[in-house]
């Protein structure tokens, strides 16, 4: 998995369940698409999806601070490394 792979399939979630269409990758979220708790707690279950296995309460609480497309990124480039999965840059 690469961080390009990461990136398309977080924005087609985006797309998809939320029907938030090209944002930027570093706009806040909540300010600028609403995006609010509910919501994230979907977010949260496409990437347990996404990584193929159940995130720890301690994972769940590290995302409560993401607030950008980058951030999530990030978190899930993190999480996907502590399951073994190999992750490169693009």
């Amino acid at each position: 998995m690469t961080r390009k792979e990461i990136r398309e399939h977080i924005l087609q979630i985006f797309q998809k369940e939320f029907e938030i269409e090209n944002p930027d990758l570093d706009d806040n979220l909540r300010e600028k698409h609403e995006f609010d708790s509910i919501d994230a707690v979907e977010l949260l279950l496409q990437i347990e999806k996404m990584l193929g296995s159940e995130l720890t309460q301690e994972e769940k609480k590290q995302a409560m601070d993401i607030r950008t497309i980058n951030h999530i990124c990030d978190y899930v480039e993190t999480m996907a490394k502590a399951r073994g999965i190999d992750v490169s840059r693009d």
